[in-house]
């Protein structure tokens, strides 16, 4: 699953993310509209809502509870003709604040961002939020909460519990996990291990920044083929078993856990368990 991000201020890059195949549009009210933009871009983001786009889904990231911003977005976008399918609230810290903010978004989902010390320290309690639909680990500020250099900031392997807290959150929750974005954009190779590391981990998917990232975050997330007819294979074998009876494909003995991951790999892949080869 891949999610574009893009500056509600911009009317050019609204109207170029809404063509590109992304499964998600992010549309970024806060850290990418400067404050004196903030009402021209709540309308353009309006505008860009009743257009519609190519994605399956759009969510809109608004200012935190508690600016200046933030009742008035919410009391544009719950009241449009073409509301998003998502908020996303940003520096959300506390159950408290995702509640708040689902009672005033009449029946819209929130996810919420994991981007400060307190709030992964809270990722348990805002995943078990009814109403909330992911969790999404949001590195700029989550590095500065927790006073990381920016070498350790790049540092890949200093993030594993941060994201292994985030994803064992959202599983317990029953919902998403996303991982956040990779801010290079001259560094095709390290977005790859980045994408592929996230989806390895078992994330849903990931932020992207720039559309050129989409196409690479994409194929990290995609199962290959082998992967994709072991998974049919699996499936298929389960149904033909005794109940009572051990089943084997490929030397590997499959049960119920191994089903239901063969049915992640077909879900990233964009297939149903039924769809024929």
């Amino acid at each position: 699953m891949v999610s574009l991000i893009v500056p509600g201020s911009s009317e050019r890059m609204l109207a170029r993310a809404r063509a590109l195949p992304v499964d998600e549009l992010v549309i970024d009210l806060e850290d990418a509209v400067a404050p004196d933009r903030k009402p021209e871009a709540l309308q353009l983001t309006l505008d860009a809502l009743a257009t519609g786009n190519a994605a399956t889904r759009t969510a809109v990231r608004v200012n935190p509870v508690g600016s200046a911003w933030h009742a008035s977005e919410l009391r544009a976008l719950t009241s449009a003709a073409a509301r998003p399918d998502s908020i996303v609230l940003p520096k959300a810290e506390h159950p408290d604040e995702l509640r708040k903010v689902l009672d005033g978004a009449e029946g819209i989902g929130v996810q919420a961002l994991v981007e400060t010390a307190t709030a992964l320290a809270h990722a348990d309690e805002l995943g078990a939020t009814p109403g909330v639909k992911a969790l999404i680990l949001g590195y700029a500020d989550l590095a500065v909460s927790l006073g990381r250099s920016p070498a350790g900031a790049a540092n890949l392997d200093l993030w594993l519990a941060a994201q292994d807290r985030v994803l064992v959150a959202a599983r317990a929750a029953g919902i998403h996990a996303i991982d956040g974005p990779f801010l290079k954009l001259d560094d095709e190779d390290g977005l790859v291990g980045s994408a592929t590391r996230a989806a390895d981990l078992g994330f849903d998917g990931k932020w992207a920044i720039h559309p050129s990232q989409v196409e690479p975050i994409a194929h990290a997330f995609r199962p290959d083929e082998e992967a994709i007819t072991h998974a049919r294979e699996v499936i298929a074998a389960l149904k033909q078993a005794p109940a009572d009876g051990a089943i084997r494909v490929g030397g590997q003995m499959v049960d119920e856990p191994v089903r239901l991951a063969a049915v992640r790999t077909l879900e990233r892949a964009g297939l149903r368990p039924q769809d024929p080869a």
